[in-house]
């Protein structure tokens, strides 16, 4: 069974703007079933992150501690060579992207695939994002539509009224 690793963008930009649950209740349904039998999971570090933020996804993840792990040792291990190599994956300044190493770490550890809502940034920016760091420590990584195209996600619609 292929397991996968969300990261916070996959939940945040989700929940805001394609699978927003007043649209797409089920897609919310199939991630628990999913982190229930262990298939999809993320980081502690990106429930941190989502309880920074002020709305009904704070609830949905507060009820679904099954889905987030704690960080263990073999996970630190991972975390130190990621940083010595890509420190620059985290804004420590503007505390942007904690999680993103922790992502990265528990896919390597766990031997998972990282689901990310961002693409590699290319050689004309700054900032390194978590598809560049996979691609270069060969972490396998894809974008959420294509996550729910390989777990075989689809979506009805119905005309409610």
């Amino acid at each position: 069974m292929k397991k996968y690793c969300l990261d916070s963008g996959v939940f945040i930009e989700g929940w805001n703007r394609y699978y927003s649950m007043d649209l797409c209740p089920e897609y919310w349904d199939i991630l628990n079933t999913l982190a229930l039998k262990g298939q999809v999971f993320s980081p502690v570090e990106v429930k941190r992150e989502i309880d920074k933020t002020d709305d009904g996804l704070k609830e949905w993840v507060k009820h679904r501690s099954h889905f987030f792990k704690e960080i263990t040792t073999p996970v630190q291990e991972r975390l130190r060579k990621i940083m010595a190599s890509h420190g620059r994956l985290v804004d420590s300044i503007k505390q942007r992207s904690v999680a993103d190493p922790w992502v990265i770490a528990f896919a390597m550890a766990e031997g998972a695939i990282v689901v990310t809502k961002e693409s590699p940034s290319g050689t004309s920016t700054k900032r390194i994002k978590i598809p560049d760091v996979c691609e270069a420590l060969k972490v396998p990584w894809m974008n959420d539509f294509q996550f729910a195209r390989e777990v075989g996600i689809r979506f009805a619609a119905k005309l409610e009224g």
